[in-house]
C-alpha cells in the first residue's frame, strides 16, 4: 500500500495555502497565493469571497500537480481559517451578497456601540466583548447594507458563514453547511457554557437562526469535497489560532503559544472550565476531538507582522521582510523611538477602536535603522501587554512561550521578545503550526494518527531563545512604552 498524506487548506488574511504533510509532520509541498484586501474607508477591510474560494482551488491543484499526487494519495482534508471574517451568500445561487468583511475591519463599530449596555450579558455568555472584531455585528452590517437584507434572511434565503463554512459549502456543492466550535464561539452569539447558539444574543443583533450553520467538534467528518473528488473527506475544521495551539502541542492546562502573523495571537490552554477575564482578554473554545470541552484564554494584537509589511509597502524602508532584521541589528537600540501601530485601533488588553497609530521620541539623530528597530520592538511590547494580563487572570507565570508564524524568522524580534518577557521561547521544527494543527485533527479523525500520545512523540522543536537583557533596561523600556500607549489613546 502506497503512503498516504494529509492535505491542509490554510486560508489566511493575506493568502491561501495548500500544504501536504506526511506522517512525520514533514511538509511535502506548500503552495501559496496572495489574497487582495480592499480598504473602502478608514478602518474598513474587505475581501472578495469568490476570490478566496478560487485561490483555494488554485493552491490545491498546484500542490497536487507539483508533487505528482492524486486525490487517491490523500488520506483526508483539514481546513483552518482566518476567524470572524464574515460572508453572507444567497442560498439559491451560492453567490455572496456583499464582500467578505475581514476580522480586522472596524466598519461595524457603530452597531456595537449601540449595544454596549449589554456588554456584561455578552461577556458572561460568550467570553467575548462587544466589539466589531467578532462576526455578529458584521452580519448585522451586511443585512443592513443590502436591499431587503433582513427580510431575505428571515425567509431563509441568506446563509452566513465564516471562511471555513463558505469553503466547505462551495467544495461540497452546497451539501455541507457546518462549522466547528472554535469558529462558532467567535460569533458573539454562541454560548460558551451550553455550546449552542443563544436565542437572547441572536435577538440582540436581530440575526435569524435560519442563517446559521450546524456546529461540531474540530476533529469530525464534516462531509465530502465532491467539487474536487467524490472520495475526498473533510475531517477537520478549526479557527487558525486554536489550530496553532493544537499544532504546538499545548494539550495541557497552562501551556501557551503566540502566533506572529498579520496580527499576534496569544492563547493559553486553561482546561475544562472557562475563566472569564476582568482585564480585556477573551475566553474561547479550544480544539476538541470529541464532545469534551476545552477552553483557552486569548489576547489579540491587531497589528503584528503587518508592521513589517507596512515598513515594506507603505513606508518603503525595506524591500523584503527579512531586511528588517538586518537594519535593526545595525544600531544598539531604538534611540528612544517608540512606534505604536494602532492602525485599526488597539486590541487586548485595551480594546480601543478609536485610537490610531503614533510615533514618539523622534530627534535629528533618528535614522531609518532606529525606526525599523522600534517598529519590531512594538510587536514584542504589545505581546508583553497581553501576556502579563494572561498571567494575572490564570494566576500563573509563563516561563515558556511556544512561538510560530512568519515573523519568528526574525531572530532579532524573537530575542527581544524573550528578553522583554523574561521567558524562554521555543520555536518548533515545523513553523506551519496552524496547518499542522489541522493536520493532526484530520488524522486523528481518520485514524491516520492513532492518539495524541503518538503526535507528541512525532513533534519536534528546532530552536530556543533565552532572556539576556538586564532587569533595569526592561523596566525603562516598559515605562516608556506605557507612556506611549497612554499618549496614543489620548490623541483622538
Amino acid at each position: 500500500m502506497s503512503e498516504k498524506y494529509i492535505l491542509v487548506v490554510d486560508q489566511g488574511t493575506t493568502s491561501s495555502r495548500a500544504i501536504i504533510f506526511n506522517h512525520n509532520e514533514e511538509i511535502i509541498y506548500k503552495s501559496q497565493q496572495e489574497i487582495e484586501c480592499f480598504f473602502p474607508h478608514d478602518g474598513w477591510v474587505e475581501q472578495n469571497a469568490l476570490d478566496i474560494y478560487a485561490s483555494v482551488l488554485n493552491v490545491i491543484n498546484d500542490a497536487l500537480l507539483k508533487t505528482n499526487l492524486t486525490f487517491k494519495d490523500i488520506d483526508s482534508l483539514g481546513i483552518t481559517n482566518q476567524r470572524e471574517t464574515t460572508i453572507v451568500w444567497d442560498k439559491n445561487t451560492g453567490m455572496p451578497v456583499y464582500n467578505a468583511i475581514v476580522w480586522q475591519s472596524r466598519q461595524s463599530a457603530d452597531i456595537c456601540a449601540k449595544r454596549k449596555v449589554y456588554e456584561k450579558l455578552v461577556h458572561e455568555k460568550t467570553g467575548l466583548l462587544i466589539n466589531p472584531y467578532f462576526s455578529a455585528s458584521k452580519i448585522r452590517f451586511i443585512l443592513d447594507a443590502i436591499p431587503n437584507g433582513q427580510e431575505r434572511a428571515e425567509k431563509g434565503e441568506l446563509l452566513f458563514g465564516t471562511v471555513d463554512t463558505w469553503l466547505m459549502y462551495k467544495l461540497s456543492k452546497g451539501n455541507i453547511f457546518k462549522t466547528d466550535y472554535t469558529n462558532a464561539c467567535r460569533s458573539m452569539f454562541f454560548n460558551l457554557h451550553t455550546f449552542e447558539y443563544d436565542d437572547e444574543l441572536l435577538k440582540l443583533f436581530s440575526i435569524p437562526r435560519k442563517m446559521l450553520p450546524e456546529v461540531y467538534p474540530s476533529s469530525y467528518f464534516f462531509g465530502t469535497a465532491i467539487a474536487l473528488d467524490e472520495n475526498l473527506k473533510i475531517r477537520a475544521v478549526a479557527g487558525d489560532q486554536q489550530a496553532a495551539l493544537f499544532g504546538q502541542n499545548c494539550f495541557e492546562k497552562g501551556e501557551c503559544k503566540n502566533t506572529y502573523g498579520t496580527g499576534c495571537f496569544m492563547l493559553m490552554n486553561i482546561g475544562e472550565e472557562p475563566i472569564l477575564s476582568e482585564n480585556g482578554l477573551i475566553t474561547t473554545i479550544g480544539c476538541s476531538i470529541d464532545e469534551k470541552r476545552v477552553y483557552a484564554l486569548e489576547g489579540s494584537v491587531f497589528i503584528g507582522g503587518a508592521c513589517i509589511q507596512w515598513l515594506r509597502d507603505q513606508m518603503r524602508m525595506i524591500k523584503t521582510a527579512s531586511e528588517s532584521e538586518n537594519y535593526a541589528k545595525r544600531v544598539k537600540d531604538s534611540d528612544g523611538v517608540y512606534v505604536v501601530p494602532a492602525f485599526v485601533g488597539l486590541g487586548a488588553p485595551y480594546w480601543d477602536d478609536d485610537c490610531r497609530g503614533a510615533v514618539f521620541g523622534l530627534t535629528r539623530s533618528t535614522t531609518k535603522e532606529h525606526f525599523i528597530r522600534a517598529t519590531l520592538n512594538s510587536i514584542a511590547l504589545q505581546t508583553k501587554d497581553v501576556i502579563k494580563v494572561m498571567e494575572k487572570e490564570a494566576n500563573m507565570k509563563i516561563k515558556v512561550l511556544k512561538v510560530d508564524g512568519g515573523a519568528t524568522a526574525n531572530n532579532y524580534l524573537m530575542q527581544f521578545q524573550s528578553d522583554i518577557l523574561k521567558a524562554k521561547l521555543i520555536l518548533p521544527y515545523c513553523l506551519e503550526t496552524t496547518a499542522l494543527g489541522a493536520c493532526y485533527l484530520a488524522g486523528l479523525n481518520s485514524g491516520y494518527f492513532k492518539s495524541v500520545e503518538e503526535i507528541k512523540a512525532i513533534h519536534k522543536n528546532k530552536k530556543e531563545f533565552k532572556p539576556l537583557m538586564k532587569s533595569s533596561e526592561i523596566k525603562f523600556i516598559d515605562k516608556k512604552w506605557k507612556t506611549a500607549i497612554k499618549a496614543t489613546r489620548t490623541f483622538k
